[in-house]
């Protein structure tokens, strides 16, 4: 492990830190997220008319159980992070990246409840913990001499893998509760299709 002249080290408290915030922060999430969604939607909507029909209609029909398969994905990401940065000093360009994206995801919860003037979910934890922490291990990282230079690529690059590590989270997560926008899995449209003209012709025989 890399230690400065000042005496400071990029240890487990930065690195592993942060698989702890993340996971107190998505506590906050996990437990409010559905409810919040469900009830606030609607006004919503109305207040955001330029957004999808679509991203209204996921919203409203999150559930806890998906949310929660998706935490427990993005928690192994964010674990694999945590202990490539572990496993060296804080150097990993991986581990750094995924600090800027965890930093950047803060500052998208503030930005959202300032954009509602109010409450959103993850907000709280962002402002007194994500963004914090962030800039603390920043500065650990600057003083053990293990620190990549923030260039806006960087920042871009985190804040993409945030939302591409998001989206995938979701993706799995659906599959894995098993909420597929079709037919299950397994069983092609066709089949759907064929059973139904079955059951038809077999009404349409029973009336005749």
């Amino acid at each position: 492990m890399r230690t400065s002249s000042s005496g400071e080290t990029a240890g487990g408290a930065v690195t592993l830190g942060l698989l702890a915030a993340w996971a107190l922060h998505d506590a906050e999430e996990a437990a409010v997220l559905p409810g919040w969604l469900r009830r606030n939607t609607p006004r919503l909507r109305e207040r955001f008319p330029g957004v999808p029909e679509a991203v209204w209609r996921r919203a409203g029909t999150l559930e806890a159980r998906e949310f929660a398969a998706a935490v427990g994905v993005m928690g192994a990401v964010v674990a694999a992070a945590s202990a490539a940065g572990y496993a060296t000093g804080g150097r990993s360009a991986f581990y750094q990246t995924a600090l800027d994206g965890f930093g950047l995801h803060g500052l998208v919860h503030l930005a959202q409840a300032g954009a509602v003037r109010g409450y959103t979910p993850g907000a709280a934890t962002s402002s007194l913990l994500v963004v914090p922490f962030t800039l603390w291990a920043r500065r650990r990282l600057r003083r053990a001499g293990v620190l990549r230079p923030a260039r806006p690529r960087d920042l871009v690059l985190g804040l993409g893998l945030a939302g591409a590590a998001t989206a995938a989270a979701h993706g799995v997560a659906r599959r894995v509760t098993g909420r597929w926008p079709g037919p299950p899995p397994g069983r092609p449209a066709g089949v759907r299709r064929v059973g139904a003209c079955r059951v038809g012709a077999r009404r349409a025989g029973a009336v005749t």
